[in-house]
């Protein structure tokens, strides 16, 4: 049980990650699509808590605001990770 969440974890990040990556401001390019990926897990875990302890967490169907929340946070996960990468160029 634990495997298959820690595979849809990962996918679900790398798409959550890959719409943040494509919503965030410029210099989004130079983010590697391993730290996308990382971004996206971050923003499906943040936006879920964020989502929750504002709204019910248990709503019928299928949650778009949920999601919405998730894409949001890993914009700025990637916009906040791009900052760092071109601080560290020279």
């Amino acid at each position: 049980m634990i495997v298959s969440d820690l595979l849809w974890a990962l996918v679900g990040g790398a798409v959550v990650g890959i719409l943040g990556k494509w919503l965030a401001p410029r210099g989004r390019d130079e983010v590697p699509l391993w730290v996308t990926v990382l971004c996206g897990v971050g923003g499906v875990l943040i936006g879920n808590a964020v989502y929750t302890s504002i709204w019910s967490p248990t709503t019928p169907g299928f949650d778009w605001w949920r999601h919405v929340w998730q894409v949001g946070v890993a914009a700025g996960l990637v916009t906040l990770a791009a900052a760092a990468a071109a601080r560290q160029r020279p």
